[in-house]
């Protein structure tokens, strides 16, 4: 409707309570519970009703309550103590962002900060919505981009025959923390893209996340067509042709809208392939600011300041778009990059020349990023062979994608008990200090009965938790007044509790546990030393293979009569999460080795000192130190997945009967289960100190963001002439560096050293046209294998020796001979210029 004259109410607070919409309004209460418990003392029922979303919350309270506490002057010097300690963050915060080298653009599908803020799916938006809040704590200048959906992502009920019904709530933004961004007369902001049938514009707003900020596009405008309006309703819904839209107004439209803000970034970090079109909108903006400058030359220098981490190990989970579909919406924008189609498309495929293939989002982040990562140590090597077919000349140890394992913000996660603990003993700085195991060593010295103490506190406020949810569940199925009344004595405070949550992809087999019934059974039912189960997650509406797990699950539950002992929790999100992790005893985890990326639900479990079951993947694969958990398997690799499935179910039965079960219920004379707790003390300080955003993001920072962001600003004031000469070289490179060639190679075949000898090695080479400083010369060396290849190897670079005759050029250098056995080397060569950064980037190498 055209003729609508709009207008807002907004909460009418008491003068001495307006300090409290900047609390609601700023995410940084998620992460402090003092603030939140100001919202929960005002009205308990009202703050559960609203589900702790403080905007919501705030325009709902009765006008008396309200005018009541603004007359207790007890509870206002708590609101005006919290939002001191609010403003003194902030000013700390924005200090330290003055002081930053670099601003950073994070672009992110989907965020994951609150319950009440729904824009996340699961664990990628979560590890976002982490990152950000560590960014804010630790002062870097840096801002989120991503898209406002209407509907969010989907939410879930089981229907009797426990099959998932998928069904969608709208977003009232104007009742959340979600703010308007407007532009200096007051108008609301808008971004334009050029769209098939005309122009799509996009609504922008804001989210505050303590001193940073998360920028996001909607296209619910109502200058838009209604098939436009519904581009960004749902995360993660809809088809190919939506997914593209989606992914074009993330990366375009969210580049044009930091231009617009004047928050154009020196660094822009992709955070999945989703927003690989960032780069090109990018590169657009600084080839029409720079007059002269080229399209390849923009691209370069984007290249350059450009880190890109990938989170999907299976093939499949990478976006691919059909060369026809990216045609339909990208004729237009290429014009405007001064590329022809198939130049543009060139950069998103595996094999550049290959016209059949599809645009590939991760390829074009790979070709457009300086650096790479994948989220654990183990998910780094499955990538690299992922995607080895990008640099065709690579041995594929040496593709370019390292790793920076994920973390979780501990502060978001950790329950409040636990947190008083850790600062009556670790002292009042642990959170400024938790990236340091010397801060987690002085858990030792906390009275195991005080631990568990907390343990069995967190732990009655989950079965508190599952009671009210299973009921709630029950009475929306229409089950009898019977049945709902059971459902109040469902689960044992005392009894083992295991919790398995997670996003019921089929890989990640949330069923094994159910594979030997009546093995499971007779550990549910003992008598003396009973076991239960907590279940959550959620299957994608178009997994039906993931919905037939949870559906296993309902019927094993029914079937059994084992709603005392097994839950299924419907409509997992963040809040579910934050009961299970601080409350289960044991953590369950057994994907299929090795597609868990990294998987940081067990990490949010082990800092509430909850002990990991895990199959040796993604993070678990460097946590774990056989005192911290428990690992199912020794990290093998199965081609037979029903036998895989078959094993490693018999070990998580063997594992619970023989080590868990006997350790849990060992028990002293206070009811102390003393080895168990020291095994809760060694998860939490060899998990707390490494497994957190707050060393994650300084690795980035350190690792990535400020060398990105250094060169970016030494191309910036050079007014970018090194890139263009870097191109000039580059191209030159590529016709000259063919003509090299390896004359001869020193060490004779069968020489034999003695330990602590060097070992001299030479090279001969012809270099055609090039200069000896243009070209890097290395021994590739390392121990021998048994199918003649070289194992673990080492680069040692050789220097310029002397020039010879005939236009040859020496270079030697030395191996050290540290160890004995059977070693091998090979001469490589490759081009050398200062912002070449990465030895094969051109892909030409010669190997002797």
């Amino acid at each position: 409707m055209t003729d609508l004259r709009l207008f807002r109410i907004v909460p009418n607070l008491p003068p001495p309570l307006t300090p409290l919409l900047d609390l609601a309004r700023n995410l940084w209460s998620t992460w402090n519970p003092e603030a939140l418990g100001l919202f929960a003392a005002m009205d308990p029922e009202l703050w559960e009703k609203t589900y702790h979303n403080p905007m919501k919350f705030l325009g709902e309270i009765g006008q008396d309550r309200l005018n009541a506490l603004a007359a207790d002057g007890a509870f206002v010097d708590t609101v005006k103590r919290i939002h001191a300690r609010f403003g003194g963050y902030l000013e700390r915060v924005r200090a330290r962002q003055g002081e930053a080298a670099c601003r950073v653009g994070y672009f992110s599908l989907e965020f994951g900060l609150s319950e009440s803020l729904p824009l996340y799916s699961g664990g990628l938006g979560v590890l976002a919505g982490d990152h950000i809040k560590s960014a804010s704590d630790l002062g870097l200048s840096f801002v989120g981009v991503s898209l406002l959906y209407q509907l969010g992502y989907f939410q879930q009920y089981l229907n009797q025959d426990g099959w998932q019904q998928d069904f969608y709530q709208t977003n009232d933004f104007h009742n959340m923390r979600v703010q308007p961004l407007q532009e200096a007369d007051g108008r609301e902001l808008e971004v334009e893209l050029e769209w098939p049938g005309g122009p799509l514009r996009l609504r922008a707003w804001r989210i505050e996340v303590g001193g940073t900020v998360i920028v996001l596009l909607d296209a619910n405008h109502r200058d838009n067509r209604d098939d436009l309006k519904r581009l960004t309703a749902q995360l993660y819904g809809g088809d190919r042709q939506m997914r593209l839209q989606q992914e074009m107004i993330l990366g375009i439209g969210g580049i044009r809208l930091l231009a617009a803000l004047d928050l154009m970034p020196d660094v822009i970090h992709m955070n999945e392939g989703h927003s690989a079109f960032a780069s090109f909108e990018r590169a657009r903006l600084l080839k029409e600011a720079h007059a002269g400058m080229t399209f390849e030359e923009a691209l370069e220098a984007v290249r350059l300041s450009g880190v890109f981490t990938t989170h999907t190990p299976v093939p499949a989970g990478n976006d691919e778009f059909d060369p026809g579909l990216m045609r339909t919406f990208f004729s237009a924008y290429v014009e405007r990059l001064g590329l022809s189609m198939d130049a543009f498309l060139s950069l998103g495929r595996i094999h550049r020349t290959n016209p059949s293939q599809p645009f590939s989002m991760t390829v074009a982040a790979l070709r457009n990023s300086r650096f790479i990562n994948g989220v654990s140590r183990l998910h780094a090597e499955v990538s690299r062979n992922m995607w080895k077919q990008v640099w065709p000349a690579v041995p594929v140890n040496h593709v370019p994608i390292t790793h920076v394992t994920n973390g979780i913000h501990i502060p978001s996660w950790v329950s409040t008990p636990m947190r008083e603990l850790w600062s009556r003993h670790l002292g009042e700085d642990w959170e400024a200090a938790q990236d340091s195991p010397e801060t987690w060593k002085k858990l030792g010295q906390v009275p195991d009965g005080e631990l568990w103490d907390v343990h069995r506190r967190q732990k009655e406020q989950l079965v508190d938790f599952t009671r009210e949810r299973l009921k709630r569940q029950l009475i929306k199925k229409g089950a009898s007044r019977m049945l709902v009344h059971r459902a109040q004595s469902a689960l044992r405070p005392e009894a083992l509790t295991i919790g398995l949550a997670r996003r019921f992809a089929t890989y990640k087999r949330g069923d094994l546990i159910l594979r030997d019934p009546e093995r499971l059974l007779a550990m549910l039912n003992h008598p003396d030393r009973p076991v239960q189960l907590i279940f959550a997650g959620k299957a994608h509406p178009q997994d039906n293979a993931g919905k037939e797990v949870i559906k296993n699950i309902v019927h094993f539950i029914n079937s059994h009569d084992l709603m005392d002992r097994v839950v299924f929790i419907e409509d997992y999100d963040i809040n579910v999460a934050r009961h299970m992790v601080q409350g289960v005893d044991v953590w369950l985890n057994n994907p299929q080795r090795p597609f868990e990326a990294c998987g940081t639900s067990g990490m949010k479990a082990a800092v509430n000192g909850v002990l990991h079951l895990s199959v040796l993947d993604g993070w678990w694969e460097e946590a774990f130190d056989y005192q911290n958990g428990w690992a199912i398997g020794s990290g093998e690799v199965y081609s037979d997945r029903t036998y895989q499935n078959e094993v490693e179910s018999h070990a998580i039965y063997s594992i619970l009967e023989t080590d868990i079960l006997p350790l849990y219920y060992d028990r002293d004379p206070a009811g102390t289960p003393r080895q168990w707790v020291q095994m809760m003390k060694q998860a939490i300080a060899s998990i707390a100190c490494r497994y957190n955003t707050q060393r994650m993001v300084k690795e980035y920072d350190e690792r990535f963001y400020r060398p990105a962001g250094e060169t970016f600003a030494a191309l910036r004031r050079a007014d970018f002439k090194p890139v263009r000469e870097y191109l000039a070289w580059r191209r030159r490179m590529e016709k000259e560096f063919p003509q090299v060639k390896i004359e001869s190679a020193g060490v004779d075949n069968g020489e034999v050293f003695l330990v602590g000898q060097e070992v001299e090695v030479s090279a001969e080479l012809s270099l055609g046209g090039l200069a000896p400083g243009e070209v890097r010369v290395e021994a590739y060396y390392g121990t021998l294998g048994a199918e003649d290849e070289i194992v673990n190897p080492v680069l040692q670079e050789l220097d310029r020796v002397e020039e010879r005759e005939g236009g040859r050029t020496l270079f030697s250098g030395r191996i050290p001979g540290q160890r004995t056995g059977q070693f091998a080397y090979r001469i490589r060569v490759t081009p050398r210029h200062d912002l070449l950064f990465f030895p094969y980037g051109l892909n030409l190498v010669l190997w002797s």
